[in-house]
């Protein structure tokens, strides 16, 4: 028997005072590297790398949150449990923080030169990836640090290089002009996903084209005039008969000296502008498919500086696409040529990075052909290998990969992977290699590689298997065959397809098997009016800030239980009291235990109450509760059932109801029962501890610390398990019994404003046949206490003893209860304010009994609003009742 002394937790709780030492116990023990038997099947998620020259914002925050709760509670489930973490090199990214440091000292990439400018690179990520591993640190990450990735790291350099040849091996690579996005402000392509479209106020300009035999014009609309430099035809539906007979004819392309033909394409929309279309093939995607059906010249106009070049007039070369604007609309107000301009909103592409307007752009790029890709990643969701939830997100995958294009990989920059393509200078051979070369295995020419790099994404789709050893990919490859496949992905919608898709076709192709199972897309968090968090709209929140002010469980928690499946979480700085006063209520309640153990002595296998046998049949359906919702990411309905098990059942039931154990009353309690009762309080309260931990790990772990009945770390203690044994639905209903009457009366002493020290008088029956009688007599003592009664007598139903005089009748499920309260309030004053409050309700009741039978308001009024005036009348008509009730209780004599 061990006998105990009271235990003095900090009377306020401060999360500053123990979550960075937890953290650095937890690492320095090696908690958050996979423990037990390599045999026995793990749980491996890996982290979306966040951009290494970024840090972490509130999408982050909630991101991180949602995996780490689920990789503790898989832990402690005993499986062996993998979180993987890492950073992105971020390509285009990057590359503009470096060359905005640069362009501060008055330098381009340029003035240092490309070996240098990457070197500069490399020591601005060392200081971004040190800023980024503290925060992580500091929110609470369990990632297992000994295996962190970098996606320029050397193994997985080398798994980027084996997938680039071996494509290319395949023919599911190749290099081609073609029509792509470009980015003037980055200088570079980008693909398709990486543009960000914007409704944008802007102009439909109408111009005339001559013909060429004089006979007119043709007049169409466009908004972008400066591109006519490089139409090289019209066109118009080959079904309008409008135009039926222009077709074959040729206009003269106004302010140059060239003939364009007018042709035919059931592209053309005869229902906008005027049914006549400029076709710019290498400015424009659908020009470019319709220039290709009808063999036409391709005149690419700017440079990639986004300057008009030489294949355009020489007035307008070195033009920026602006000035050219307002030079050729000026030439063709004065030749005659314009007709009218209308103001429109039309959609206009921006880089996802700088925001620069995106020009169509003919340029030789690299390309992957991702149909062959995407069909095995469609089959695999068709075959159940993969697994959505929420279940609606399924149908974008589906429809993103039937209607997928060729991805465009190559990138105009300078910090990325290096293009392992070298092009020979003499036999003019393209070599593609695993290994570098200088010299052409063909000729023996002169061999120069691209001075492209490659997308971002494309290191990052290898991300599930290249950083755990894939083709020996620079660790272990025994994790690999290990830890691979993973079990599930965490992220939110926005990357859906930049990310998630090609991941499960990198996994297909080169694993044969699909990187996770599950995958979760949450939602993304919004302020309060819906909005995205920005730094441009001065809405954004600092999850790191947010720590500093309430802790991180308050953090990790509200993000948990904000976190619906397909809804976006709208929140601001308040928001996070929420997590901070359950945080709060576990530190409190538990203090409060801890320091009554003074004496007490651990008992084993203490004989269990009928309170406690409630307490554990709650804590048993709770645990399955939770256990439920993280196996199916419902991360909200786990945070709502934990929450409400501790806070109701635990602290204002349970702990409320060992008061009559563990504090001497009129007869005094023995210490044996004092014993038992501080040893059932502690087990419960570890237990709780150990459901709570996922979801608020560091204020659990502290306290878990302090437990006399606990040993060794919380993170890797068992987690509750549910046990049909531990099921006690009869004690369950006797105990809503008992709840149901204690409530009763507590809302009738709020009601009458009962000061808390005074005690009030009652009498309660139990209703015949209820089976209830028994279960009165046992808890009188309980009832007592719970409801702050001085005097109570029990009957049975058969019993036919006097109500107290002036007493307030309450009834419930089983039983009937009678409330003297003139001995703890003014009775005229409680009478005088009844009756002022049931005038007020009558007054109410009339005016909605009025509104309810007014024909217009039925008619025109939303069913939403109309049943939202029955529910108050309703409502209204209950309360009414019940304090006409009270004071005619009051008046009998």
């Amino acid at each position: 028997m061990k006998t105990m002394k009271k235990i003095e937790l900090e009377k306020a709780y401060n999360p500053k005072n123990f979550e960075e030492r937890i953290y650095g116990q937890w690492k320095e023990a090696g908690c958050f590297q996979p423990r037990g038997e390599k045999d026995k099947k793990p749980y491996v998620m890996v982290i979306p790398p966040p951009n290494v020259t970024g840090v972490l914002h509130m999408g982050h925050g909630l991101d991180h949150t949602l995996q780490d709760s689920m990789m503790r509670f898989h832990r402690m489930k005993g499986e062996p449990a993998l979180w993987l973490p890492g950073t992105d090199h971020a390509g285009i990214a990057t590359q503009n923080v470096v060359e905005k440091r640069l362009n501060k000292q008055g330098k381009s990439r340029r003035d240092l030169g490309r070996g240098a400018f990457v070197e500069e690179t490399w020591r601005v990520k060392a200081e971004h990836h040190a800023v980024i591993s503290r925060q992580m640190a500091r929110i609470g990450d369990s990632v297992d640090w000994s295996r962190e990735r970098f996606t320029m790291d050397e193994g997985l350099s080398h798994a980027v290089r084996e997938v680039f040849v071996a494509l290319y091996e395949r023919d599911l690579l190749y290099k081609g002009n073609y029509l792509v996005n470009w980015c003037v402000g980055c200088g570079t392509a980008l693909a398709d996903d990486e543009v960000e479209h914007e409704d944008t106020p802007g102009a439909m300009y109408h111009l005339r084209y001559p013909y060429t035999d004089g006979s007119g014009f043709l007049e169409l609309a466009t908004t972008r005039p400066e591109t006519l430099l490089g139409d090289t035809a019209v066109a118009v539906h080959p079904e309008d008969e409008c135009y039926a007979a222009q077709v074959g004819k040729t206009v003269s392309l106004p302010l140059t000296e060239r003939a364009i033909p007018v042709i035919a394409d059931m592209y053309v929309d005869r229902a906008f502008g005027t049914g006549v279309v400029k076709i710019t093939p290498a400015h424009d995607p659908n020009d470019w498919e319709v220039g290709k059906r009808h063999h036409l010249p391709v005149i690419n106009i700017l440079t990639p500086e986004g300057r008009l070049n030489a294949e355009v007039p020489e007035k307008y070369r070195g033009l920026t696409v602006k000035e050219a604007r307002e030079s050729v609309l000026h030439d063709l107000k004065e030749k005659g040529l314009f007709i009218k301009e209308e103001a429109v909103t039309h959609a206009v592409g921006r880089c996802y990075r700088c925001h620069t307007v995106i020009e169509p752009f003919l340029s030789e790029q690299w390309f992957v052909r991702m149909k062959p890709l995407a069909d095995k990643a469609l089959a695999a969701w068709e075959q159940g290998e993969i697994v959505f939830y929420p279940k609606k997100w399924e149908n974008t995958y589906r429809h993103w990969l039937l209607n997928i294009k060729d991805w465009c990989i190559s990138r105009q920059l300078w910090w990325g992977h290096r293009i392992p393509a070298w092009y020979c200078q003499t036999c003019g051979r393209t070599i593609v290699s695993r290994e570098d070369i200088c010299v052409c295995p063909h000729c023996g020419g002169e061999a120069s590689q691209d001075p492209d790099v490659l997308d971002t994404w494309f290191s990052s789709w290898l991300w599930p298997f290249s950083t755990l050893g894939w083709e020996n990919a620079g660790c272990d490859a025994e994790d690999f065959r290990r830890f691979y496949p993973t079990s599930a992905l965490v992220t939110g919608y926005d990357i859906i397809f930049f990310w998630v898709s090609r991941m499960i076709m990198a996994g297909l192709e080169f694993t044969g098997k699909a990187p996770f199972r599950d995958i979760f897309i949450h939602g993304l968090v919004r302020d309060k009016q819906g909005r995205k968090m920005s730094k441009s709209m001065g809405n954004g929140l600092d999850p790191v800030e947010l720590v500093d002010e309430f802790g991180a469980d308050a953090v990790k928690f509200t993000l948990a239980f904000l976190c619906a499946q397909g809804q976006d979480i709208l929140l601001d700085r308040e928001t996070f009291k929420l997590g901070s006063k359950f945080a709060n209520k576990i530190w409190n309640a538990s203090r409060y235990i801890l320091m009554n153990l003074e004496g007490r002595n651990l008992v084993e296998n203490p004989k269990p109450l009928p309170i406690d046998t409630w307490i554990y049949s709650r804590l048993n359906n709770t645990a399955k509760t939770v256990t439920a919702a993280f196996l199916s990411y419902r991360y909200n309905d786990a945070a709502s059932a934990a929450y409400e098990y501790f806070w109701n059942d635990f602290c204002d039931w349970y702990v409320e109801a060992t008061k009559l154990s563990l504090h001497s009353g009129a007869g005094g309690v023995a210490d044996e029962e004092k014993d038992r009762a501080a040893t059932a309080l502690l087990a419960v309260l570890a237990e709780s501890l150990r459901l709570l931990h996922p979801l608020l790990p560091f204020v659990t772990e502290e306290i878990y610390g302090f437990l006399p009945n606990a040993n060794g770390l919380l993170i890797t203690a068992p987690y509750p398990e549910y046990d049909e044994k531990r099921n006690a639905p009869e004690t369950e209903a006797q105990f809503a019994f008992l709840q149901d009457i204690i409530r009763s009366i507590r809302t009738l002493r709020s009601e009458c404003a009962v000061p808390p020290e005074k005690k009030i008088t009652a009498l309660i029956r139990a209703a015949e046949r209820s089976g209830f009688e028994d279960v009165l007599a046992e808890n009188e003592g309980l009832i007592k206490l719970l409801a702050n009664i001085g005097e109570l007598a029990i009957e049975n139903a058969e019993a036919d003893g006097n109500r107290p005089k002036q007493a307030i009748g309450l009834a419930g499920t089983g039983f009937e209860a009678f409330v003297r309260i003139a001995d703890a309030v003014d009775l005229d004053f409680l009478k005088r304010k009844f009756s002022k409050e049931l005038d007020k309700d009558k007054q109410f009741i009339a005016s909605l009994k009025n509104k309810l039978s007014n024909e217009n308001f039925l008619q025109r009024a939303p069913p939403e609003l109309i049943a939202g005036e029955k529910r108050k009348l309703e409502e209204s008509l209950k309360r009414a009742d019940k304090i006409a009730s009270y004071i005619r209780d009051m008046e009998v004599p």
